[in-house]
């Protein structure tokens, strides 16, 4: 299971003096439907309350060509490899699930930010924004159903 350890604990406290910025590991869990089908291409990032593009967590998918597949977060990102400053790894296949963990700016967890995946198999449909999730501290440990090859997706505050 991948582990990532992400630059984005910076990121949302840019306006705090770094002495004070805190972080947390946050893990993140996408368990895929059983969809008959190639591996998936899941990419995990962070937008902040006005969907500003703010990092990628995980792209579970080694082909930059299929990235563009992914196109809410293409979009968000200003396109595939320049968006791409997480870590990548193999894609997932059918039934699967892939684990996350990234540590986060304590600012992020109920400040108005959202976590999304956007899923996509070659050969099948593209599903941008397959989950939207606000990082909130009442959301943690909350399941969510996707609306495409996501059978799950919940993070975990550690």
């Amino acid at each position: 299971m991948p582990t990532r350890r992400s630059v984005l604990a910076g990121l949302a406290a840019g306006s705090i003096a770094p002495a004070f910025a805190q972080a947390r590991p946050v893990t993140f869990e996408v368990k895929l439907k059983k969809y008959g089908g190639d591996g998936a291409y899941v990419v995990v990032y962070v937008l902040d309350k006005a969907g500003a593009y703010k990092g990628t967590l995980w792209m579970a998918g080694g082909k930059s060509k299929y990235y563009r597949h992914l196109s809410d977060w293409d979009r968000a990102s200003g396109g595939a490899l320049s968006g791409l400053d997480g870590v990548t790894g193999a894609s997932v296949g059918a039934g699967r699930t892939l684990s996350v963990t990234s540590d986060l700016a304590d600012t992020l967890i109920d400040g108005g930010f959202q976590v999304r995946v956007d899923t996509s198999v070659e050969k099948m449909r593209d599903n941008p924004s397959d989950i939207v999730a606000p990082l909130t501290t009442e959301g943690a440990g909350r399941p969510m159903r996707g609306k495409g090859y996501v059978e799950s997706f919940v993070y975990k505050l550690q």
